[in-house]
């Protein structure tokens, strides 16, 4: 069972400071269960069947298996990035309490359930054929709070839940100033803040963050947006965008983000916050490559045959 292979990860991990060996993200399984893991360390009485749900819910949405909507068929943001997001959130709620936060448990599953929702305006509905969800780049987040509106009852969430809900998915929009969002409680827009913060932490600390933003381009692409020449004039103006992620962690997000040392600390012994780790350690390959002389930047893009699926997707005309 996985709750045995736990055990002996604890043990082999506490100095392998790799954040993507901690648990096996590839596995649903294996992150859901983490995630009981976590809730019961913050509240051993928890109830985790509403999670469980709302968790498989969301798997069968992006999957085309919920009423009236396709599968989800963005690259960049798909079900994997879903799933490290609220992986994400879990940890910084878990990080959150020894800071001297609490939360109820309603207010830990709403947090978690707009993690889960916080992409699903990539996803397109049954009628809708054209092209793909990487044309509601622009709109995603606002039609994620309209989906989470017209369904949250559906995910066990009260009327008031999700009007503080959609609040909290506003915040995973980076045009948007997080002090003009208005939250009906204060534990809202901390939750905000912390899935704000969790969905960046998600895309950037991912071991194929580099090559995902490949797929990335696309995305902007075909939504017309980003003014980006190619591939390569995206992954140069990513070193920029560490820096004004820094300035959002730190301004919009209030540092929400320190609550990953704690996690890290009290679930693993490990007294580094591995997300910052795998951030720094992308940007500074991403950073080297940049500095290559004319560099042919996809021979040094391995993880996970991305560069070669992309190869054969516009070899093969796809959109």
């Amino acid at each position: 069972m996985w709750h045995k292979e736990v055990n002996l990860r604890e043990k082999a991990t506490l100095n392998d400071l790799q954040l993507s060996k901690l648990i096996p993200m590839g596995s649903q399984e294996a992150v859901l269960e983490e995630a009981f893991v976590i809730l019961d360390l913050i509240s051993p009485d928890f109830n985790v069947i509403p999670v469980d749900s709302a968790f498989k819910a969301t798997v069968d949405l992006f999957n085309g298996k919920y009423p009236g909507y396709r599968a989800c068929n963005t690259e960049y943001h798909d079900l994997r990035h879903t799933i490290d997001t609220f992986l994400a959130m879990i940890r910084l709620i878990h990080g959150a309490v020894p800071d001297g936060e609490a939360f109820t448990d309603r207010q830990i599953l709403i947090g978690l359930i707009t993690a889960l929702l916080h992409d699903v305006g990539y996803i397109q509905e049954d009628h809708d054929t054209e092209g793909t969800g990487s044309k509601y780049t622009s709109s995603h987040v606002r039609r994620s709070m309209d989906f989470l509106e017209r369904h949250g009852s559906e995910f066990g969430l009260s009327y008031e839940e999700i009007v503080e809900g959609r609040a909290m998915i506003l915040c995973t929009d980076l045009a948007v100033d997080i002090s003009t969002i208005e939250f009906t409680t204060a534990k809202g827009a901390l939750l905000g803040k912390m899935l704000g913060s969790a969905d960046l932490l998600a895309q950037m600390a991912d071991r194929t963050y580099l090559e995902k933003l490949l797929f990335l381009y696309y995305e902007f692409k075909e939504a017309g947006i980003g003014n980006y020449e190619s591939e390569m004039d995206l992954l140069r103006k990513t070193l920029a965008f560490y820096d004004f992620i820094a300035l959002r962690f730190k301004t919009g997000f209030d540092s929400v983000d320190r609550f990953m040392s704690s996690h890290f600390i009290l679930r693993w012994g490990i007294k580094d916050n591995l997300y910052h780790v795998a951030i720094e350690k992308q940007r500074e390959y991403l950073r080297t490559i940049m500095e290559i002389p004319k560099p042919d930047f996809r021979i040094h893009l391995k993880r996970d045959g991305i560069v070669d699926k992309i190869r054969t997707e516009r070899a093969s005309g796809h959109p």
